[in-house]
């Protein structure tokens, strides 16, 4: 090749490079031109499923586009990270998660963990809370506890293997040096449904259920919070009954890994607009739940620490990756 041609190659090559980062520049400056995915890894009816709606609702309005929730549920959460894993890095697929990206992991259920992820916010807190069958025949904690002792392995737990759900009734049992027979669902609502027929007995709830106390479908024991919550100041804390448990369960947005930063920042930024939106927090308080948002450098951080807490509860409640 002459050195001519050479180097009209070579400026071809360059002008090309140019051409493509400046297209994908352009595209990102336009994003989102599009509606984009909001994968909930749940089953439709579920507290995350309902949590993350909401705040789709007001994300939307501030990208000017649709933010269209699917559920993808399987897994204990997994069948839906993994798909949003190995979506395309544009922005138009995210994903919902909470605390199971962590406990799935450190259990052995499944192999993603946060670092598959770019985080983009925290959105929202909602505290634990042991509930039991309306019909049980425990009215209090301290008969709910004083029975599992009596009866090990007997007393039937609705969980979800690996999650959330599963890690905090373990907790108790090793705080409370009980054994349950644990009964897996997937997702809350298929949990909630075995609990309030009395499939189960005992299952882990929040303060969205209070018309179920009221009508006598559930009993709510205690509450995993450090101090009792003016939503139900009758039910005392698992600390105060000398059951050292704190738990909750904490909801963001994340991108698939590789997402460009200039997306990442407008996801970020319409995250943090929709939480300042004082209906979306009276809204929330209706889901027994309140609005705690992170952006993305204090998200990375939230997620760091929570793994490790994960990793090391695991290893006290004998989970070991499989």
């Amino acid at each position: 090749m002459s050195v001519d041609r050479w180097k009209g190659s070579v400026l071809l090559l360059s002008a090309a490079l140019a051409l493509g980062v400046g297209l994908a520049g352009a595209a990102e400056a336009a994003y989102p031109d599009r509606p984009i995915k909001m994968i909930v890894p749940w089953a439709a009816g579920g507290d995350t499923d309902a949590i993350s709606r909401v705040f789709a609702s007001a994300i939307e309005k501030q990208l000017g586009q649709p933010l269209v929730a699917v559920n993808v549920g399987g897994a204990s959460g997994t069948v839906g990270a993994r798909e949003a894993k190995n979506a395309p890095k544009d922005g138009y697929t995210i994903v919902s998660l909470h605390d199971y990206i962590h406990t799935t992991y450190h259990t052995g259920v499944s192999d993603l963990t946060y670092k598959d992820f770019e985080p983009i916010c925290l959105m929202t807190s909602t505290p634990n809370i042991v509930a039991a069958y309306g019909k049980a025949p425990w009215n209090t904690m301290k008969e709910l506890i004083e029975d599992a002792k009596k009866r090990p392995e007997q007393i039937t737990v609705g969980v979800s293997l690996g999650s959330t759900s599963h890690f905090f009734p373990a907790m108790i049992a090793q705080a409370a040096g009980i054994k349950w027979k644990y009964v897996s669902y997937e997702g809350t609502a298929p949990r909630m449904t075995a609990l309030l027929g009395g499939h189960i007995m005992v299952g882990e709830t929040n303060l969205t259920q209070l018309d179920k106390v009221k009508a006598g479908q559930l009993k709510m024991l205690a509450i995993a919070t450090d101090k009792r919550s003016p939503e139900v100041p009758e039910v005392p804390t698992l600390t105060e009954l000398g059951i050292d448990v704190q738990y909750g369960v904490n909801r963001g947005l994340a991108a698939p890994k590789g997402t460009p930063e200039p997306v990442l920042a407008k996801l970020e930024d319409a995250c943090s607009k929709a939480a300042k939106d004082p209906a979306i927090a009276e809204t929330m308080k209706k889901q027994g739940t309140v609005v705690r948002f992170l952006g993305r450098k204090d998200y990375l951080a939230f997620f760091e620490r929570e793994d490790k807490i994960s990793a090391d509860l695991a290893q006290a409640l004998g989970f070991k990756r499989k």
